[in-house]
């Protein structure tokens, strides 16, 4: 993996498709000879220069800016030239084709290949570098790929937070804490013979309990942070006509779903990206849920029944929708009894099959059909009507709360699982270190061994110690030519 860091790379470092402009994007060592190649004269260093892109032949490609970055103030850490031409798919396709003709033709002067090695960029290989080349940490790093994938304003702004290095001096702040506390308890271990008790003199319990309060707060901010990344899965369930999908229809704000009072119409999911105070939910419509064996049961709404359980042990949070219309039916007892025990079955399968920590919101639906004696003995969720919006704010708001979102979104930085998971990490051994601290008899040793846990898993955040398969899998994931 090392040796592959040497070698040039090139990559068109553009979006695919049609645009205005296109990037094709060179980064390497000593790579001046290449820039004159293929600019036809030497470039002044971080200024744009409008000029021709020739073929090898001297045809034209395009014309426009050339600008290059020598090492190391450039992205990557290395000599950068970006050709900044049209956007047409073939015009940069051709542009990095003469890219790597180029490097490879022999120089004049030195009779070798102007840029030997030169080869197509993987996903994420640019960032990488600038990662290896210390422009940036992996927390930055994984920044630029969130910002670039921010499905909402509330999200972007967190990732340019994390980007501009606020969630990494977080954790510096907490490692530079964490490193001094060790350093006093490994001193008394250091120096038995020695009168003075060192960790009682520092406060180090103290110092121990501070630490964990400022991690307190980091954890919690992460943990929004990766609720703006990730997202909310919300599975809207309940039985057939129950209104789901003009729910669905009603938080999206555009006809998405199919609605007819016929049971049985949604056959599999419909799925809607919203956003609700700038954090993103994945709202999943599912069919309607009954007994498979009803002889109205065809095979197409089976395999629509079997994949909404399935979307439904997946979920963040369940909408449970219960039809207000049909729990009070005077002309006929029967119905709305046996709508009431199905509702009850789908809720003891959805109880069994989630685990404890995913919300489930009872959701009372068609208040606007519905009088007011049934809307007040609907008391266990919220009661809302789909068609009107009557109560969807409410549902809104709480869907947010049950998820554990806290409106702060000024003070949150964009993370990721694995920030979350080593921050918990991080936690777990700081309360292992407090317990030591409070014994009669501490045990130094283990003190310092969990105060270095710790610190392990605190600068994996950032980078620090992190094994190459691990960098592997977090740039793979990143577009190519970025």
């Amino acid at each position: 993996m090392l040796a592959r860091h040497h070698d040039p790379i090139a990559a068109i470092a553009t979006a695919p498709g049609r645009g205005a402009v296109g990037i094709v994007r060179v980064s390497g060592k000593n790579i001046v000879a290449l820039v004159e190649a293929l600019c036809g004269r030497a470039l002044m260093p971080r200024q744009a220069t409008y000029l021709p892109f020739r073929d090898a032949l001297g045809g034209p490609i395009d014309q426009g800016l050339a600008i290059y970055f020598p090492a190391p103030h450039s992205y990557t850490g290395e000599d950068v030239l970006e050709l900044q031409a049209h956007g047409g798919p073939v015009v940069l396709q051709l542009l990095l084709t003469r890219c790597l003709e180029a490097a490879a033709e022999l120089d004049a002067a030195s009779d070798l290949p102007r840029l030997a090695s030169l080869r197509l960029a993987q996903p994420g290989e640019f960032t990488e570098r600038a990662f290896l080349n210390d422009k940036i940490d992996l927390a930055q790093a994984e920044a630029i790929a969130d910002l670039i994938d921010a499905s909402t304003e509330t999200a972007a702004r967190s990732a340019a937070r994390s980007l501009s290095g606020e969630f990494s001096r977080e954790v510096h702040v907490l490692l530079d804490r964490l490193v001094h506390l060790r350093m006093l308890v490994e001193a008394t271990l250091d120096f038995p013979e020695e009168d003075i008790d060192f960790l009682q003199k520092a406060d180090a319990q103290g110092q121990l309990a501070r630490l964990q309060q400022t991690l307190a707060d980091v954890m919690q901010r992460a943990q929004q942070g990766a609720i703006l990344r990730e997202g909310i899965k919300v599975v809207i369930a309940g039985q057939p006509n129950a209104g789901k999908s003009s729910l669905l229809n009603a938080l999206a704000g555009a006809e998405l779903a199919i609605v007819t009072p016929v049971a049985g119409t949604t056959r599999d999911k419909v799925s809607q990206l919203i956003q609700i105070d700038g954090v993103p939910l994945h709202v999943v419509d599912t069919a309607g849920l009954r007994d498979s064996l009803l002889p109205e049961v065809d095979e197409v709404e089976k395999i629509g029944i079997a994949r909404a359980w399935g979307e439904i042990e997946s979920a963040d949070a369940v909408l449970f929708l219960h039809d207000l219309t049909r729990q009070q039916t005077p002309d006929d007892l029967r119905i709305a009894q046996n709508y009431q025990a199905a509702d009850a079955a789908i809720a003891q399968v959805i109880a069994e099959k989630l685990p404890r920590h995913i919300p489930v919101i009872d959701v009372w639906n068609k208040s606007d059909a519905a009088d007011a004696a049934v809307r007040a003995a609907a008391s266990s969720g919220l009661v809302i009507s789909a068609k009107t919006g009557a109560g969807l704010q409410q549902l809104r708001q709480q869907l947010l709360q049950v998820v554990g979102w806290q409106a702060a979104p000024e003070g949150v930085f964009m993370a990721r699982e694995r920030h979350v998971r080593a921050l918990h990490e991080v936690d777990a051994q700081l309360a292992r270190a407090a317990g030591q601290m409070r014994a009669k008899a501490p045990a130094l040793d283990l003190l310092a061994e969990d105060l270095r846990q710790a610190q392990n898993a605190l600068s994996g955040i950032t980078g620090e110690f992190t094994p190459d398969d691990l960098l592997g899998e977090i740039f793979s994931k990143f577009c190519i030519g970025k």
